[in-house]
């Protein structure tokens, strides 16, 4: 019995060899790869995913489903991805947002420089101080000063976020003060805007440009030192609060482990889809200031990030309890 055994073994064993090296040398990618991102529906990763999934797509002819989770700005998303197989089939989209929570959330179960392997830097993007086209402030320094004397309240995605740290910082740089009204996602709280349930909210363009264009509320600032592109007309915040500067980021990142010739694979491909013409002029009128970062651009850049990011919110002295 025991020889039968191990001749069956033997028998078997080549063809588990066999199958093992098949598996090794299919071509990549061979099924449905998963891009978790940390914002609701209609938020600016949300949008940019959707339009890197279908440009791959026509690459790999492979879907890139997105995956959305959020909750704890993004570390949900986060720990998700932290945990998944290393083998190329998950991604995470990486967001100043995620950073933030690293800085201001406790005894999360990830680290962000042990867990993800850096894939490609998408671009970067600011944010949109807008109002209710109601509210008595055509400008920021007009909302500065309304915030000083009427009790207003404004939204973000959810306490520790983007939106939430922007304006956390903006009111400790100009002396302010609101009343803070997280939202689950950044559709939500510009919709509030429109309804007038809340004054004002900070918005990359992405989400908040067709708010803006349809006249359901009213853009006063954007946070990058020069106006944004697809508005023109609204003043830079620094125009009013000089130094004042802070902006969104869009990059793809993997499980740790995750193969170096697939990591490649994927950063290159990435780069070269943001630096075509059609699908750059996407990006753009997104509002989207096209990086095409590799890996290794990638790394460095959440390097400096993350001192930025720690400065900010050590000088906002944010509280996200």
């Amino acid at each position: 019995m025991r020889s039968s055994t191990m001749l069956a073994a033997l028998l078997i064993s080549p063809a588990l060899t066999s199958a093992v090296h098949a598996a090794e040398s299919a071509p990549y990618p061979d099924r449905p790869i998963r891009l978790v991102i940390g914002s609701a529906p209609g938020s600016g990763p949300d949008i940019v995913a959707r339009v890197l999934s279908e440009r791959l797509y026509k690459s790999w002819s492979q879907r890139i489903v997105v995956d959305a989770r959020p909750g704890v700005a993004g570390a949900i998303s986060a720990d998700i991805v932290a945990r998944a197989a290393p083998d190329g089939y998950t991604w995470l989209m990486l967001t100043s947002q995620l950073f933030i929570a690293t800085k201001v959330y406790k005894d999360l179960k990830f680290d962000l420089d042990k867990d993800f392997a850096s894939v490609a830097l998408i671009g970067t993007v600011p944010f949109v101080l807008s109002v209710h086209p109601q509210v008595q402030a055509k400008s920021v320094p007009e909302l500065i000063q309304l915030s000083k004397t009427t009790q207003l309240r404004y939204g973000s995605a959810g306490t520790g976020g983007g939106e939430h740290l922007c304006m956390v910082y903006f009111l400790h740089t100009a002396g302010g003060q609101m009343m803070h009204v997280p939202y689950k996602g950044i559709a939500q709280a510009l919709g509030d805007v429109a309804a007038r349930e809340i004054h004002t909210v900070f918005a990359v363009v992405p989400a908040a440009l067709p708010m803006v264009q349809g006249g359901r509320v009213r853009a006063i600032g954007v946070t990058s030192v020069r106006r944004a592109p697809l508005l023109p007309d609204v003043p830079s915040i620094s125009e009013s609060l000089p130094g004042f500067e802070t902006f969104g980021w869009y990059s793809i990142v993997a499980p740790k482990g995750t193969p170096a010739a697939v990591l490649d694979k994927v950063s290159a491909e990435i780069v070269r889809a943001v630096k075509e013409p059609e699908f750059g002029d996407l990006l753009k009128v997104l509002g989207i200031d096209i990086v095409g970062g590799a890996r290794t651009d990638l790394d460095a850049f959440r390097a400096s990030e993350a001192k930025r990011m720690g400065d900010i919110v050590k000088a906002a002295n944010l509280d996200v309890k």
